[in-house]
């Protein structure tokens, strides 16, 4: 508790948060989840791309990210442009009068620190940038949590995203390769801890008891085009992704396989309308989830998933439900084989519908080895997350810390 004369420490929590995506949110339920449970007397709020959506779920203020509200539309018109560009200047002294406010500012979670989705540098990476440089500049320890990073080919981005990465206070990474990535980049990381995602640290609902029959078959899907460097066959990659998830989809229906269609962001609903006019069945639905607690309930009562999104796998292997990879990152082959699943990867930007079946069969056949395994995994996964806050309190509230070891030694 925080006596009278003291003042409470003002968080602030920062990212692409209340947009649609169920990944990022999730981060940021686990971060106030721990913030709730061990800093209560903190003051949190948020800049964030969603600020109404932040604030109607998780209850704290929230400011949006960008000055300018058509920042992730394209500018063509010179009206546009010239917003945009201005936009740029003043998001220099609005997140800097943020920054200003607040003792400390956690990034929860997020690849933050990867261009594996179409990215251009002005975007996103220019943001973290005048956050981690405000935080430099004016006292304010800046953490990025356990967040993705990958090798970027874009000489811009590439150096916001390692600046960005050097200014901050504290630094973890939710799998070897991202402080590997960025130790690539020029960053020292001697200091620098990885830990799992955060979203394993989430409440898991209840295993549903097994039918004795063939059950529901989840099916993540993505609006999937490619990364950065895969722009000018967006196109192609798509409608490959898209063609050999219909004709998974198909055979199993044939099979009289029931398939629940499930979402990870705001965009995937085109997809889950294509599969769904694609193959006319009452066997497959579509699940609109709002949260990753929603996604993990669907799961949890599935006998099988196969899925594309990062957060969408974490899901699956959290309720300990047999999953098959459609990757389109190395962060997700890592996951996999952290997890004990590692065979049972499949392209995403070159999907084959009669290899991804057999994959899917013999993922089946092993599901009760895998289940045991997963349940092993996630208990290491939980003990692994306890010490990550251990250490975020450490490094951000060093006064509370020692509070509470001084506590413990009485």
């Amino acid at each position: 508790m925080t006596s009278a004369d003291e003042t409470p420490v003002r968080v602030g929590v920062f990212g692409l948060l209340g947009s649609g995506n169920l990944g990022n949110d999730g981060s940021l339920e686990a971060v106030l989840g721990h913030l709730r449970a061990e800093h209560p007397e903190a003051v949190v709020d948020a800049l964030c791309g969603g600020p109404e959506a932040v604030t109607a779920r998780f209850g704290i203020p929230a400011t949006r990210l960008h000055w300018y509200r058509g920042e992730y539309r394209t500018a063509s018109r010179a009206g546009a442009i010239a917003a945009k560009g201005l936009g740029k200047l003043v998001d220099v002294f609005r997140t800097a009068a943020w920054v200003r406010r607040h003792d400390v500012v956690i990034v929860p979670g997020m690849g933050v620190l990867e261009a594996t989705l179409p990215l251009r540098p002005w975007g996103f990476p220019y943001s973290l940038f005048l956050l981690c440089a405000s935080g430099r500049l004016l006292g304010t320890r800046v953490a990025l949590v356990s967040v993705g990073a990958a090798a970027i080919r874009n000489r811009p981005t590439r150096a916001l995203v390692r600046w960005s990465a050097r200014l901050a206070t504290y630094r973890s990474y939710r799998d070897a390769q991202s402080r590997d990535a960025m130790r690539a980049m020029g960053v020292d990381t001697a200091r620098d801890q990885v830990y799992p995602d955060l979203a394993f640290s989430l409440p898991t609902p209840p295993a549903s008891p097994a039918s004795g029959s063939p059950g529901t078959v989840c099916v993540g899907v993505m609006d999937f085009h490619g990364g950065n460097d895969d722009r000018a066959r967006a196109d192609e990659i798509y409608r490959r992704y898209l063609d050999g998830t219909i004709r998974f989809v198909r055979t199993l229906v044939e099979e009289g396989r029931p398939i629940r269609l499930l979402t990870g962001d705001d965009c995937d609903a085109s997809v889950v309308a294509a599969i769904l006019d694609a193959v006319d069945s009452p066997l497959v639905t579509a699940a609109e989830p709002a949260s990753l607690a929603d996604l993990m309930k669907e799961m949890a009562a599935a006998d099988t998933v196969v899925a594309v999104r990062y957060h969408n796998l974490i899901c699956a292997l959290k309720t300990g439900t047999p999953v098959l990879a459609l990757s389109y990152a190395a962060k997700s082959d890592a996951l996999m084989d952290r997890m004990g699943l590692g065979a049972f990867c499949h392209p995403a930007r070159e999907v084959d519908a009669d290899r991804l079946l057999e994959q899917f069969r013999a993922l089946e056949q092993r599901s009760a080895e895998l289940r045991q395994t997963l349940t092993e995994r996630n208990l290491a996964a939980a003990r692994q997350l306890e010490h990550q806050f251990a250490a975020l309190t450490a490094a951000l509230f060093p006064a509370a810390d020692h509070a509470h070891v001084h506590q413990e030694a009485r």
